[in-house]
């Protein structure tokens, strides 16, 4: 009895979240709790992420609560669960669909499940910059399109933020594709990503976040394709001591909202809650560019080493992802994805 109840301790213990570097007995999300009472709100907008309001793409989310509430004069509230409490994205998704949560704002990586129309997101080198992807997000025709589909089957695209742009976080130096191709690289279960490793010919694997701490630890893998903030808000800095800047593309969290709730809700609240959103992620949009300029300050002055991928050896990382990029157009739409591409590149 006595050596079960030590393997149950020693099981819980392992399984605590350390993700983000925060102690199990502290409550993380303490300085985001509602300066009101909100038992009252005759109506309640559930929104979901999995991320850490530490960065500015997911904290959007308790702005756009506390604006909606005083908006509103206390009608709707906008109850907001990040750091993945009402579970992981693929059940989330699950539910968002079934109308059991109303809102999520989803990874980038996980969109497509919607709408194979949504991998234009993870497109390598299409949104290459901050720039570009605020140039695609106020041009409203081409925004409307990317999620037509999505709303068919019942979930509106509304906006997005982001976290940062993608490179490579490594225990050793990298600077071309013949240094990358020693390392293993943990990304996403995300098709586009998994065709696009195999395009470049580097060794990936794919492994679920919880898993990366004690993974990077023990040298299963030696890199991770990721952002700089969170890199270093998760603290995965501490043991990759390396970035190279790629920016192939940028990581966003993508807000969709269960139509059928949207459409019950009256009209007033409709466009209180549209506007918040749409304003609100605009801002953090801008906030996210200026939190990666901090976190890669804070992260060199800690040691970290940061290069940029020289642009010969990008140019050989976009002629080998175009055939990647081909064989998504036909999901995504050819001439919705030209039409993209041709916007941005004038």
């Amino acid at each position: 009895m006595l050596k079960r109840w030590v393997l149950l301790l020693l099981v819980c213990c392992l399984c605590m979240p350390t993700g983000y570097g925060f102690a199990a007995k502290e409550d993380p999300l303490a300085a985001w709790a509602p300066a009101f009472d909100h038992s009252d709100a005759e109506f309640t907008y559930l929104l979901s992420n999995v991320g850490h309001p530490a960065i500015a793409g997911v904290a959007v989310g308790f702005k756009i609560r506390d604006r909606v509430w005083q908006e509103s004069g206390g009608r709707l509230y906008v109850d907001y669960r990040p750091l993945s409490q009402l579970g992981g994205e693929k059940d989330v998704l699950s539910k968002l669909k079934m109308g059991a949560i109303h809102g999520m704002m989803s990874s980038s990586v996980m969109a497509p499940n919607v709408d194979p129309r949504l991998g234009l997101m993870n497109m390598p080198f299409l949104f290459d910059s901050f720039d570009k992807l605020n140039r695609f997000r106020d041009n409203e025709a081409l925004f409307a399109e990317l999620g037509a589909g999505a709303e068919r089957s019942g979930i509106k695209v509304v906006d997005f933020t982001g976290y940062g742009s993608y490179g490579w976080a490594t225990t050793a130096p990298v600077s071309s594709l013949e240094t990358a191709k020693p390392m293993i690289f943990r990304i996403a279960q995300a098709p586009v990503n998994i065709d696009l490793y195999r395009a470049w010919g580097v060794p990936f694997t794919v492994m679920p976040w919880p898993d990366v701490p004690q993974a990077l630890q023990t040298g299963v893998i030696t890199g991770l394709d990721h952002t700089p903030i969170v890199c270093s808000i998760s603290k995965k800095f501490t043991v990759a001591k390396n970035f190279t800047a790629i920016d192939y593309a940028q990581g966003l969290y993508i807000h969709l909202m269960n139509k059928r709730w949207f459409e019950r809700l009256p009209s007033d609240l409709q466009t209180i809650l549209m506007t918040a959103i749409r304003e609100e992620s605009a801002k953090a949009r801008v906030m996210t560019e200026q939190q990666q300029n901090d976190e890669i300050a804070r992260s060199k002055a800690a040691g970290v080493t940061f290069v940029e991928l020289p642009a010969k050896e990008k140019e050989r990382l976009t002629v080998l992802a175009e055939p990647v990029v081909q064989k998504w157009a036909d999901k995504i739409g050819a001439k919705f994805l030209q039409d993209v591409r041709s916007f941005l590149k004038n």
